[in-house]
């Protein structure tokens, strides 16, 4: 019997032993989605305890672990409400040994290892001498930017609105003791959600936008604001995605039902957003940005709790049907005029990894390695099967070392042992493969595959 999460957690060949230990362990981080605050990286923020960086509260809480307390019956106020810091990770220490086979069972562990050198595992028993042993290291020196260094962070993209003074990303950049390199990330849903409350009021906050054109002048002064920051990703968040030709006539109107605060249906919303992504699309590929897209989520599905407690709490689901026929319609169109960024494809949906890839396969370039390609298993789907699921589908269908691995896409700076979950699981399917006699006993070769795969691809694609 092997020992719960030794050395070779995972690794159950000794090609993948090799592969992990020998190519990909020492390797770099860049993390090119996530949702870190840049001011707590600034101020190399100290937290008082581990449930201030674990659990946390409101919109940057850890949405993994408040749905797995929610579904074991803890109260609302130890997971988001007034309990103390205390109460709320014993409640999760009582959770944690009810998941076996949940993700979030590994990662709680691989934190405890390796911020904190904590080998014991978490439970309603061991929860107090835990919480003063994290507490002590916390308060002891264990930073943001400590966690940083050792997370062995070179590169991080935070998520940032447009309407961003990007302050802090300045502050950053100009700090000659931080070494690691932190971009902000344009992330432009506001612009974008016409079809929903607080439109209006968030454009006027742009300025000066009456119609189209207006709107594409105050959008290119942001991008250069955003370009001057050192901005190379773009990020959407999108519901629904219909290819509606429109007239700049029609645009113009449909964008002045938005700034009254009148409603629009959903033929003038899919209309404008399609002009938008057609406009915004140009302008990454001509400014050499990356066009990230993420879809496939339905959001806030619980009325009541959303009614009480707001937006990104928890609440969201995969989407039961998601219509993507436009989406090679959007990335022709971009590729007819010449201007097709790189794109990384995310759906919430595992069923769509075989799709995605198809399409991303009918749009590349000389000189681009996977110019349009599939993103890592995103959300609900970052489990051990949904990982192996998804680099197999992706092997099966374009060049796996072209793959840009893993992102934390998380708001806590403990994430990174994701990273290493990540791995692992390449490793152990590589080394099947091997050792199955699906592909040659060739380390070295496939040892260069798993570190542009863990990090040299992403500083490319990138350009860190």
């Amino acid at each position: 019997m092997q020992a719960f999460m030794d050395e070779n957690f995972l690794l159950t060949t000794d090609t993948a032993r090799v592969l992990y230990h020998n190519y990909a362990a020492e390797m770099p981080i860049i993390d090119y989605h996530c949702h870190v605050s840049p001011q707590d990286i600034y101020e190399d923020l100290v937290y008082d305890n581990i449930t201030q960086v674990w659990l946390g509260g409101n919109f940057y809480g850890d949405h993994y672990k408040w749905r797995i307390m929610r579904a074991c019956g803890e109260p609302e106020r130890f997971i988001t409400g007034d309990g103390s810091d205390y109460e709320k990770f014993l409640a999760f220490a009582r959770c944690l040994p009810k998941i076996p086979g949940n993700p979030v069972y590994h990662w709680a562990h691989l934190e405890l290892k390796r911020y904190f050198g904590c080998g014991t595992l978490l439970n309603e028993d061991t929860a107090p001498q835990i919480w003063t042993l994290c507490n002590e290291q916390l308060r002891g020196g264990l930073s943001v930017r400590e966690i940083l260094r050792r997370s062995n962070v070179t590169g991080l993209a935070t998520t940032d609105d447009p309407l961003d003074t990007l302050e802090w990303h300045a502050k950053l950049a100009a700090d000659p003791d931080f070494g690691i390199t932190v971009r902000p990330a344009w992330r432009p849903d506001g612009l974008m959600n016409i079809h929903k409350a607080g439109f209006g009021e968030y454009l006027a906050k742009l300025g000066g936008v009456t119609d189209m054109a207006s709107l594409r002048a105050a959008i290119l002064a942001r991008m250069d604001h955003f370009s001057a920051h050192g901005c190379s990703a773009s990020d959407h968040g999108i519901e629904f995605l219909e290819c509606v030709p429109a007239t700049e006539a029609e645009l113009d109107a449909i964008l002045a039902k938005g700034l009254r605060g009148e409603a629009v249906s959903c033929r003038e919303a899919a209309a404008y957003q399609y002009a938008c992504l057609l406009f915004l699309g140009g302008e990454y590929g001509r400014r050499g940005w990356v066009m990230e897209i993420h879809y496939g989520a339905v959001r806030n599905i619980n009325s009541a709790r959303f009614c009480a407690m707001g937006a990104d709490t928890g609440y969201d689901a995969i989407a039961p049907a998601v219509s993507v026929a436009s989406l090679p319609v959007l990335l022709d169109a971009l590729d007819g005029r010449g201007c097709l960024p790189k794109t990384v494809l995310f759906s919430l949906s595992p069923n769509d990894d075989a799709m995605l890839s198809t399409i991303a396969g009918a749009f590349q370039a000389e000189g681009v390695r996977g110019k349009v390609q599939q993103g890592s298993a995103w959300w609900f789907n970052d489990t051990k099967p949904g990982m192996l699921n998804q680099i197999t589908t992706i092997a099966s269908l374009a060049p796996l070392d072209n793959f840009l691995g893993m992102v934390t896409d998380s708001r806590s700076f403990l994430a990174y042992p994701r990273h290493e979950y990540f791995r692992r699981i390449l490793c152990e399917l590589l080394g099947k493969w091997v050792e199955n006699g699906e592909y040659p006993n060739d380390p070295a070769r496939l040892g260069r595959l798993v570190q542009n795969v863990a990090y040299y691809n992403i500083k490319e694609y990138f350009g860190y």
